[in-house]
Parts: structure tokens; sequence; C-alpha cells
């Protein structure tokens, strides 16, 4: 029996495409959802107001403190008995937005906390609004301070979906277990379908590469 199998790959290959797909849309929308839902807890731990704080603080520990894959049977199974029923794709969305959320609610805290206070003061001289100087003034140069590291946490998000075939999700892991068990070609599915994962996670890493030499660059003009 060959080791590769080329007549298995076109046989399946349509089938781990589709599964590629399922996992090239669940990064979009997570990372979509997360990175928007990142900022307002970022804001919110940083408030002198305890009342405000400590729920976000201990939101983003518990998170941080437990792993992916318990929280993903959490939504997919647990949530049921309490009566909020969600499909595979809906339960690993919502586990992998709350989880990234809380994780790159640190990075923009981090970010935020960089920019320096002088232009905060800057802003205030000038009649901005506390609330217009975050949105116009600092916000942007967080943004472009967390970049790379929000780059290196999309790229991680896009592995981590693999996860997701814990709880049914049709996407490429999830596919290749299937393809894999039913025709014993472990060595080429799986060789096919970490092939698929590296071609398509290239173009984010030279991205991230490239803005990353860009913002080095910048910052030692």
């Amino acid at each position: 029996m060959e080791l590769f199998n080329l007549e298995i790959v076109r046989q399946y290959g349509p089938l781990l495409l589709q599964g590629l797909g399922t996992t090239v849309l669940l990064t979009i929308i997570v990372a979509g959802l997360s990175g928007v839902f990142a900022i307002p807890v970022a804001v919110m731990r940083l408030s002198h107001v305890k009342l405000i704080k400590v729920p976000f603080e201990i939101y983003v520990e518990l998170i941080r403190g437990t792993p992916l894959i318990l929280q993903l049977f959490y939504t997919y199974y647990v949530l049921p008995s309490l009566g909020v029923r969600l499909d595979p794709f809906e339960s690993a969305v919502v586990a992998l937005t709350v989880n990234y959320t809380a994780y790159l609610s640190e990075v923009y805290r981090g970010g935020i906390k960089a920019v320096p206070v002088g232009q905060s003061m800057a802003a205030a001289a000038i009649g901005m609004t506390p609330t217009a100087a975050f949105v116009r003034i600092i916000l942007p140069q967080a943004f472009r301070i967390t970049v790379p590291t929000l780059g290196n946490y999309m790229i991680s998000l896009f592995k981590d979906t693999a996860l997701a075939s814990v709880v049914t999700v049709n996407e490429l892991l999830y596919r290749g277990n299937i393809v894999s068990s039913s025709t014993y070609q472990y060595f080429t599915i799986y060789t096919v379908t970490g092939l698929l994962y590296l071609v398509a996670g290239m173009p984010a890493s030279f991205f991230v590469r490239y803005f990353e030499k860009r913002s080095g660059a910048a910052n030692r003009r």
C-alpha cells in the first residue's frame, strides 16, 4: 500500500476544501465579533470604579483560567440544560468569541495604556471631551500599537477553530477525521489537512511579519 495516495486526495479533496471553507468562515466571524467586543471590555477594565471594573476582571480571569475546549463543551452540552440550545456552529462561534474577547481585551488594554498621557492632556487642552479624545486620538494609536499582536492572535484563532471538531462542527479537522477513519488513509488525509491549514494561514503570517517590520521602522524614525 502506497504511503501517500493521490487517488484518495482526488476523491476526498473537495470535501476537505469544504471543511476549510467552514474553518475560514468561523475564523472571520469570531475575529470580527471578538475584535469589537474586546474594546468595551478593555475600557471597563481601565475604569477607576470598582463596581464596573471588577466584573470584567472576573470574566477575563475566568476565561483565561479555563481551557477553551471546556468552554466549547460548556456552550454545546451545558447551556441546553439552562434552556439555551445552539447548533454546533453557533456553539463554536459563542465559545470562541467569549474566549478571544477576553484575550484581545488585554491586548487593547495594554495598547491604550501605552499611549502617552500627554495625548489626552493635549486633546483636553483644545476642548475635546474625554469620549471624543478616546475615539479620535487614543484608540487609533492604541490600535496601531496592537496590530502585530492582534495579527498573531488571529493566526492562533484560525488554528484553534480545529477544537470546534469536538462539538461536531464540520470544519477542516472534523472532515479530515471522518475521511481518515472511513478510508484508513491516515497519512494521506492528515498530511493534506495539515497542508491546507499551512497554505491558508501563510498569507496572514506574511502580513503580520510585514506589519511588524513597518511598525518597527516607523518607531525608529
